[in-house]
């Protein structure tokens, strides 16, 4: 099999919705762009511009994800990674750039054992009860 497969389109739970509000001129030389076959939609073409301006950033972003010693990428806990965490007496200090995902089965009162402090670049999913356990600790 290929290992050079890779998706084009990811799976609509790895994404967040962003909205933009753009003048009439920029929209416009979008939609010429669209119109011209250089892009599929509006969509591509600011998927596209965003990819290119992190791209062109890049060394900027490992640099700063070095030195604010964050985890790049998907973050996931599970009950049994905070109920180790509980075990040992520890606490973890959460510093994420991308999406942290603590699961469903989570209690808000396990979260607040385990969890000091949360810093999310990105996105945080957890149930509306855990987030609200943790607000005070959500920078």
């Amino acid at each position: 099999m290929a290992t050079n497969v890779r998706e084009l389109r990811p799976k609509s739970g790895d994404l967040e919705k962003v909205t933009v509000n753009l003048g009439y001129v920029d929209l416009g030389h979008i939609d010429l762009m669209v119109h011209e076959g250089f892009y599929s939609n509006r969509t591509d073409f600011i998927r596209t511009a965003i990819r290119n301006q992190l791209e062109r950033h890049s060394d900027v972003v490992k640099q700063s994800v070095a030195r604010n010693t964050l985890d790049l990428g998907l973050r996931h806990y599970t009950r049994a990674d905070l109920e180790a965490i509980r075990a040992s007496q520890q606490t973890l200090a959460l510093h994420v750039l991308g999406l942290l995902s603590i699961a469903s089965d989570v209690s808000p009162e396990l979260a607040r054992a385990t969890i000091s402090s949360i810093t999310v670049l990105g996105a945080l999913h957890a149930s509306a009860e855990v987030k609200a356990a943790l607000a005070d600790r959500i920078r």
